[in-house]
């Protein structure tokens, strides 16, 4: 069975947080059904301005009726599975599409290219996450193979899948992935003190923080990420700062150095955010932080 594959962009009319899930209307019910324990590849559309292309992955646990829209459904994505890219995969490169089910018969797009949700063959998906996430060993070379719209059998397809998939459900492979787009998403910067400080080695001092914990079900999205300093990561975490829905930076009452942490943080007095919306703290994680972590 083919994967699939769900487009999404940041102002959809659409229900949707792609970590969480997915609304379509009923008539794309029978194309999504098929990836019901499955994975999936999220796209933004050509037509956004400066589209990202292919930009995360994730398996859908289950499809339900959306219980709040008539007509609607849900495709609810399995937690833990959720995992942007950490370098998005545009829809076309030098060799033409990099999907290249959306090809008809002549090597031309087809309408096809245009569907919100539709399959994703084996050797598709194997390309775009491969090409979507860093370099490592457990993730095998899929351009050093054979053209791979010449690569049919169905377990070459198997064997060029199965360790991406592994790495995948791999908590420090992803651990490095997240850490990767995050630091990326906002320039290695401190989003709290606005910092920027890079050792002798290249290596970042901000850390990644996740806005809702994994192990508290936050999933590895930049848009539940944020690029902190070590002290930052750690007042974050206890609660001892946090953050509106604007990003206005909070103290909590708690601190018993006040002038001291207020010293550090940036002075806009608000949090440091990637300019492309797709990529900013979205509300529903730094809601959660403040109704379970933030010491009010």
């Amino acid at each position: 069975m083919p994967h699939c594959l769900f487009m999404h962009k940041a102002d959809s009319i659409y229900d949707d947080i792609p970590a969480e899930r997915y609304q379509f209307p009923a008539q794309y019910f029978t194309r999504a059904e098929p990836c019901i324990a499955d994975w999936i590849v999220y796209l933004e559309p050509r037509k956004v301005r400066n589209s990202r292309g292919y930009f995360a992955v994730a398996r859908v646990e289950k499809i339900i009726p959306d219980p709040t829209a008539p007509g609607m459904f849900l495709a609810l994505i399995e937690p833990g599975t959720y995992l942007d890219f950490v370098d998005p995969v545009p829809f076309s490169g030098s060799e033409g599409p990099i999907e290249r089910g959306v090809l008809n018969e002549a090597g031309a797009i087809s309408g096809r290219a245009q569907a919100a949700v539709r399959p994703l063959s084996r050797l598709d998906f194997a390309r775009i996450v491969n090409a979507g996430l860093p370099e490592d060993d457990t993730l095998p070379r899929v351009g050093d193979l054979a053209p791979l719209d010449r690569v049919q059998d169905p377990q070459v397809s198997f064997e060029i899948e199965r360790p991406i998939i592994q790495s995948l459900v791999n908590r420090p492979f992803r651990d490095r992935a997240f850490r990767r787009a995050v630091l990326q998403a906002y320039d290695a910067r401190c989003a709290v003190t606005g910092w920027k400080l890079i050792n002798g080695g290249g290596r970042a001092e901000a850390e990644a923080a996740h806005i809702r914990p994994v192990e508290r079900g936050g999933p590895d999205s930049v848009r539940n990420g944020l690029a902190l300093s070590g002290t930052a990561h750690w007042m974050f975490d206890r609660g001892l700062i946090g953050l509106s829905d604007d990003l206005d930076i909070m103290i909590s009452r708690q601190v018993n150095d006040y002038p001291s942490v207020e010293a550090i943080i940036n002075k806009t007095g608000r949090a440091l955010a990637p300019e492309r919306a797709a990529l900013r703290p979205h509300p529903a994680f730094l809601g959660w932080h403040r109704e379970n972590c933030f010491k009010h």
